[in-house]
């Protein structure tokens, strides 16, 4: 194969310098990409005139062609090419002839494979976006069944208050939610189109690069040819977008580890999602909430890959800007990660039980204690002490709050009221925090529905 550039040169690239530099086995999943670009940079180039009707239609015709075969999986790819661009150049040439060469009038190498990485991240866009939503509705169907089950709510991972089950799978969707409004953004400032950009100065061809950004679905054509081809914001745009879903998604995998866990016991996993040891009998392994929280320290490397590949660039176009399609492609896996999330949450079985015994250990009624005070006129952090010393009172003992009096109440404090004994339930307290955005059953079903709405 004759290289693009071999007119400049006297003699042949060595082979193990086209090795290190050939980015085709890379690039053959942006082919499709590729294809589509070259049609409707060839469809333009006979409306403009610069070649034939029948030039025009003969490129079309055969790139076409081209296109059903890498979809089919039958393309026969030519041994020795640089990359995917001139791989299918070349089999265009060996079909039709010298009108091959034509295609290549009006644009570069640099535009082409800008413009190929923006439509391969407007498609990675969709995958995650679906995939997002796909974990948001599982964990909104999950809560509907759970919005009075109580449930040990944590902080510094110690049990804190007791909340609904429901209102904290509805944290997770809070999340999900943000992570598809940030996909959407990062989808709209990624649908520009470069090509017409040529190498980084334009082309003295009259060529129409909104025609071709209409026709191939993007917003709008570059506005500078310069920043057209040394733009990969909309890469780090992707790649960010993702690792911040693969944070999300890593710690709701985390609470599934810990949940399902003998220690915890809140959880089981269905058989159909889970793995088991080659050894030991008795495991049933949290393989794929594992992997996600693997996953996603990958992501966030791929992050940092981008990001420093790009800080030192002068303009325009650079070969380092070849190495981000690495850690993109890398990135791009997140999206079947989340989608198989979804699937072991629709999955779960939680055990009621285990997590209602959980609210009545680690003494979760205190701030209900202290608020009890607060209410009858007592300031809050003199409410506070009083509670602590119950507390210590208590554990020192080897006592929790279950059991306790009115009258060992009052050994504390005088102000305390018979109704404050109730108001110790898990029940109770879960129903007493209504304020919006609370975790009372009727908070959680305005918040359910809300989030139902939002994901339709």
């Amino acid at each position: 194969m004759k290289d693009l550039w071999s007119g400049r040169f006297a003699g042949a690239l060595d082979p193990k310098v086209r090795a290190f530099t050939s980015s085709l086995e890379l690039d053959k999943r942006i082919a499709t990409h590729d294809v589509r670009g070259s049609i409707a940079h060839a469809r333009m180039l006979g409306r403009q005139g610069i070649v034939t009707k029948d030039e025009s239609a003969t490129l079309v015709r055969e790139l076409e062609r081209i296109a059903s075969e890498i979809a089919a999986g039958s393309f026969s790819w030519p041994a020795g090419a640089e990359d995917v661009h001139s791989a299918v150049e070349q089999v265009l040439a060996e079909r039709i002839g010298g009108t091959a060469g034509k295609l290549h009038t009006g644009r570069s190498r640099n535009d082409q494979i800008a413009l190929d990485l923006r439509l391969f991240v407007l498609d990675l866009h969709d995958q995650l976006e679906n995939a997002v939503r796909s974990l948001a509705v599982a964990l909104v169907r999950r809560a509907e069944d759970e919005i009075d089950t109580v449930f040990p709510g944590y902080t510094h991972l110690q049990r804190a208050q007791p909340i609904s089950l429901a209102h904290h799978l509805l944290a997770h969707v809070e999340a999900l939610r943000r992570d598809r409004q940030r996909i959407a953004e990062a989808r709209e400032r990624a649908a520009v189109s470069p090509l017409g950009a040529g190498a980084l100065a334009g082309t003295p061809h009259p060529v129409d690069p909104a025609s071709v950004a209409r026709e191939l679905g993007f917003a709008r054509a570059f506005r500078n040819s310069i920043d057209a081809v040394a733009d990969r914001d909309f890469v780090a745009d992707f790649v960010y977008v993702a690792a911040l879903a693969a944070v999300h998604a890593s710690r709701l995998a985390e609470e599934l580890v810990l949940w399902t866990s003998a220690e915890f016991g809140f959880a089981e996993i269905a058989d159909s999602h889970a793995t088991g040891s080659s050894i030991m009998p008795q495991k049933k392994n949290p393989d794929v909430p594992e992997l996600v929280r693997g996953r996603a320290g990958r992501a966030i490397g791929d992050l940092v890959a981008v990001l420093t590949a790009l800080k030192g660039l002068p303009l325009a176009y650079d070969g380092d800007l070849q190495e981000q399609r690495a850690p993109l492609y890398d990135a791009a896996e997140m999206a079947p990660a989340v989608a198989t999330l979804a699937l072991v949450v629709g999955g779960v079985r939680f055990d009621r039980d285990a997590m209602r015994r959980a609210t009545e250990r680690g003494m979760l009624g205190a701030t209900d204690l202290a608020d009890h005070l607060a209410k009858r006129g007592v300031p809050f952090r003199e409410a506070h002490e009083i509670v602590g010393r119950i507390v210590r009172d208590r554990l020192a003992n080897g006592h929790d709050l279950n059991g306790m009096t009115i009258a060992d109440l009052r050994r504390f404090d005088a102000r305390f009221e018979p109704s404050a004994i109730d108001e110790l339930s898990a029940e109770r307290s879960v129903a007493s925090r209504s304020s919006p955005g609370g975790t009372a059953p009727g908070r959680v079903r305005e918040a359910l529905e809300e989030a139902r709405q939002a994901l339709a």
